[in-house]
């Protein structure tokens, strides 16, 4: 039954079905396999719904329309601003810049793709201007997405959190310093790049004029006080500071920045529900799938055929990171959370690991499966919104993929890197 479900979703994806076509046949096969008619299917209905029922997931579209109204509007434009006035000077400035601003872009929308078009759109002609190689710069920008997957808050972690019934505040803390270390990371790395390659720096911003940009992305830097400032103050929950980041950002930008208008807001609103549907299909999808599987046992016997029972919890991470890191550069990551969470959650209950430990883990490495060829959503996001050739894009991937899979390596050796701040901020 498994090399029969296997083969279908292969060719299935090969012809060019989107991915929930393939998940939904491959369950619908399995249900026929295991119950010898299709009269069982309506377990799959159940099934879908039961995934996409959870309060949780209401935190995803709130926090997509967030991004999607910052991103058309001028707060993005401004927290990049106030990042290129304090660095531009250092060598390899600009790209610290692009960087640094990935980052903070990814702590007011959670979304790879949404910090790709909203950070790389702008910096991209800049650097290029300045003496970057596009290589390196495409690479760059879709690779430093990844920060955003980490740094709160974190659509990922959230899909993780609702899989695993896992503390999302706690996902959301935990993803920081691992965020902040591929940061600094990348940023030793653009400074190297651009003294080799002698790229010439940008005049310093005056004092004034940081003061001038301070004061420009006063408002937009209200993002990360309000949603991580709300949560761990207990005033919000995570869906309920999804729904507040909204109305934030659309008071922003209708009132104080007055970038646009009711009637842009609801063709945002449109373009969020589009691409909330087909997450929440695929959530579904996955969920659908996922009970096949385990109904079917197939994950107990992959796993139990590598020996994982027998592995101890450093042995069970790697085959985990290994596990989403190559899932992901195939298949979108929501669909690789929703499939393999169940599949390793009673490993990880026998070995008794950190589920937050892991969920940051899982997390790590499903945004650099989603930024690392053949299939990488963010690469495709990359050549469609910037129109290069998919080559010109992937080019530069080595060196950051060898980055950010060394930072995943360190969590598993060091695991406080991740939990330094989870465990001061819920001490027991």
């Amino acid at each position: 039954m498994a090399i029969t479900i296997f083969l279908t979703m292969v060719v299935l994806l090969l012809l060019g079905f989107p991915m929930m076509i393939p998940l939904i046949t491959g369950a619908f096969i399995g249900v026929v396999e295991l119950f010898g008619s299709i009269d069982k299917a309506e377990f799959l209905v159940q099934q879908m719904l039961g995934g996409i029922r959870p309060a949780s997931l209401i935190a995803v579209p709130m926090f997509i329309l967030a991004a999607d109204i910052m991103t058309r509007g001028h707060s993005a434009d401004r927290l990049i601003d106030m990042v290129m006035a304090f660095v531009r000077h250092l060598r390899g400035g600009l790209a610290v810049s692009t960087a640094s601003a990935c980052a903070l872009f990814g702590a007011v929308s959670g979304s790879t793709q949404a910090t790709v078009v909203a950070v790389g759109s702008p910096l991209r002609p800049r650097m290029l201007k300045s003496g970057y190689n596009d290589s390196f710069v495409l690479a760059l920008i879709v690779n430093s997405s990844d920060i955003a997957f980490l740094i709160p808050p974190s659509i990922g972690m959230i899909i993780y959190g609702v899989v695993a019934k896992a503390s999302i505040p706690e996902l959301f803390i935990a993803g920081i310093g691992p965020g902040l270390l591929i940061l600094f990371l990348f940023s030793a790395y653009s400074m190297i790049y651009a003294k080799v390659k002698g790229v010439p720096t940008e005049p310093a911003a005056t004092w004034r004029e940081r003061g001038v940009a301070i004061k420009r992305a006063l408002w937009p830097l209200g993002f990360p006080v309000l949603i991580i400032g709300g949560i761990f103050g207990g005033i919000f929950s995570p869906t309920e500071a999804a729904a507040a980041s909204v109305l934030y950002a659309f008071f922003l930008e209708t009132v104080i920045f007055r970038s646009m208008t009711v009637k842009d807001f609801y063709s945002i609103a449109q373009s969020t529900g589009m691409v909330t549907a087909v997450v929440f299909i695929l959530v579904g999808a996955g969920a659908a799938f996922a009970w096949v599987l385990s109904f079917a046992q197939i994950p107990q016997a992959i796993l139990g055929s590598i020996g994982i029972n027998e592995m101890g919890p450093t042995g069970v991470l790697f085959v985990i990171a290994i596990a989403f890191f190559i899932g992901c550069m195939f298949v979108d990551p929501i669909v690789v959370i929703l499939i393999f969470v169940p599949i390793f959650a009673p490993v990880i209950k026998s070995t008794g690991l950190d589920p937050i430990l892991v969920g940051t883990l899982i997390t790590l490495q499903a945004a650099i499966g989603s930024a690392t060829p053949p299939f990488g959503c963010d690469i495709f996001t990359a050549v469609a919104v910037f129109k290069r050739p998919y080559l010109d894009v992937v080019r530069g991937t080595p060196p950051f993929v060898a980055i950010l899979l060394g930072v995943a390596v360190l969590m598993i050796f060091f695991p406080q890197i991740a939990l330094f701040l989870r465990d001061m901020a819920f001490a027991k």
